[in-house]
């Protein structure tokens, strides 16, 4: 299954060199385009994208939404399954990607997401949130919905049929889940 990894980047320059390179060190047997939905960066986002063969697309920041920014981000991606991750965020192993969109690919899930790790320069509210919502054991099933698209997936059939609602402010994961 070809994955199309769509970032969304506002002055993420500090930490997409990282991620970048976290994403071509993958061990997915698949091929993987990276898809960048830019909302205006002055710093050098764009430079380093565009140095990593990035397929870059802009949104203005006027208009922007979190869901519109992923659904651009869909539009212009070319394959089947469709990852998000933000641009801060850095996977921690090479089959990250293989892990997380397995289940789409078995047919035992149409939307995923991967437990979120805090970084040496996590703030300490973002830490506590992220023990609640990314417990140390596995959870399934789930008692509530919850998603979370700094490191998510769906296939591109699903989202065809289940746009993100751009009109939202936030929560555009939460809302998808709950649909779904």
């Amino acid at each position: 299954m070809d994955a199309s990894v769509v970032i969304r980047t506002l002055n993420e320059g500090r930490w997409l060199p990282q991620l970048l390179d976290t994403l071509r060190s993958q061990s997915y047997p698949g091929s993987i385009e990276t898809v960048i939905v830019d909302s205006g960066s002055t710093d050098d986002t764009l430079k380093i994208a565009a140095e990593h063969q990035c397929r870059i697309v802009h949104i203005d920041k006027a208009n922007f939404t979190f869901g519109r920014s992923l659904n651009v981000g869909c539009a212009a991606a070319q394959g089947e399954a469709l990852v998000f991750i933000s641009g801060h965020c850095i996977p921690v192993s090479q089959d990250w990607l293989e892990k997380l969109i397995r289940p789409l690919h078995d047919g035992r899930a149409d939307y995923v997401y991967g437990q979120q790790q805090a970084h040496e320069l996590t703030k300490f509210s973002e830490r506590q949130l992220f023990r609640k919502y990314f417990p140390a054991e596995n959870m399934i099933p789930q008692k509530d919905i919850f998603c979370n698209n700094a490191n998510s997936a769906l296939l591109r059939s699903v989202w065809n049929a289940n746009k993100f609602d751009e009109t939202l402010t936030g929560l555009e994961d939460m809302e998808l889940a709950k649909r779904l």
